[in-house]
């Protein structure tokens, strides 16, 4: 009995959660050294006191409401509130009651410092909600401003004009087309930010090398200098977004463009390997450093300050939240003389 009466009383002056038992009038008839060191009230300070003497008051009703349950015989596991300290601050306290007989066993541990680091948390992901809502929203509405100038510079292109008019209007739809694909990668990226990944519609499709040449020819239209080679070998049906699909090949092919050896060609190839379904862009050019490789598929990342269709480095982060919505992934892996971006995705699409 001696060694566990001195137990106890160790446990009692050594311990950091505020340790305390309750009479029927909401008193502090005991409390242990804790209560000093958290709160800063001597035992004598309170003793004089009642519980609601301490309590914060957004939390009165409540904590009057649970001593009346407590009073009937029922214990309180966990149960929040604030205490005042004695310099006028208040410290978040989760509380364990217990009732033996005519007096309450409670137990307190301060958890004012998690409260902090789940309000912050909380208001950190609240900030990150709100900027990817905002980008959202932004993208829809600048669509109707946009498509208006992209109206009012085709019709005015058929009407008589000289040669220097010619070249503005050419610009304008240009820059039109630009801010169009902006606005598709921004909207792409609000919608996998925000948690439900990027919107596809699966459909059986037997024609996808019809899209990938009509997607390489638009960009060998962009850029006539580069030489852009095509080896289509796959004939199957592929359960699948095409038009996703022509995106992401569009992206990795800028991609290419951007980055790769201005004098080598580049090589789109399509094919069936095992269960798969595999798209490879290749491009021969110096090799991506392994710092710079892993972070390639991460947004805002870019391997270089070179211009490019991208723009936002968006580009291969949509096209990675794409290959993600067909069940697929991207891989890229680079040495002294290609980069290689390789899409894979399963011939048979899980349920």
């Amino acid at each position: 009995m001696t060694s566990h009466g001195n137990t106890h009383s160790l446990t009692w002056r050594v311990s950091p959660d505020l340790l305390g038992i309750v009479n029927q009038d909401g008193v502090f008839i005991e409390t242990n050294p804790a209560w000093q060191t958290v709160l800063g009230w001597s035992e004598d300070e309170i003793r004089s006191m009642v519980f609601t003497d301490f309590l914060h008051p957004d939390d009165m009703e409540r904590t009057i409401a649970l001593f009346g349950t407590m009073k009937k015989g029922e214990p309180a596991l966990h149960f929040e509130n604030q205490y005042r300290c004695k310099d006028g601050s208040y410290r978040w306290l989760s509380w364990v009651a217990v009732p033996e007989g005519d007096i309450f066993v409670c137990s307190a541990r301060d958890v004012t410092r998690d409260k902090a680091q789940a309000r912050a948390l909380q208001s950190s992901e609240d900030e990150a909600l709100l900027r990817e809502q905002f980008i959202a929203i932004l993208s829809h509405d600048l669509r109707n401003p946009l498509a208006a100038i992209g109206s009012a510079v085709r019709i005015a292109a058929r009407q008589p004009h000289d040669e220097t008019i010619a070249k503005m209007l050419a610009s304008i739809q240009g820059s039109s087309a630009r801010m169009a694909k902006l606005i598709d990668y921004t909207m792409d990226f609000a919608r996998a930010r925000l948690g439900g990944g990027i919107p596809v519609d699966l459909q059986p499709c037997n024609t996808l090398s019809d899209g990938f040449e009509r997607v390489v020819d638009e960009i060998r239209l962009t850029f006539p200098e580069r030489q852009i080679e095509t080896a289509f070998a796959f004939e199957g049906t592929l359960v699948c977004d095409a038009p996703r699909l022509d995106q992401l090949l569009s992206n990795l092919v800028a991609n290419a463009v951007t980055h790769g050896s201005r004098n080598k060609p580049i090589l789109v190839a399509t094919g069936a390997e095992g269960e798969c379904f595999v798209l490879s862009v290749t491009n021969p050019g110096k090799r991506i450093p392994d710092n710079i490789l892993s972070n390639l598929f991460k947004p805002f990342e870019r391997g270089d300050e070179s211009a490019s269709l991208q723009g936002l480095g968006l580009g291969l982060y949509i096209a990675d939240q794409i290959a993600k919505a067909h069940s697929g992934q991207i891989s890229a892996t680079s040495d002294g003389d290609n980069t290689v971006f390789r899409l894979e995705i399963p011939l048979q699409q899980p349920s």
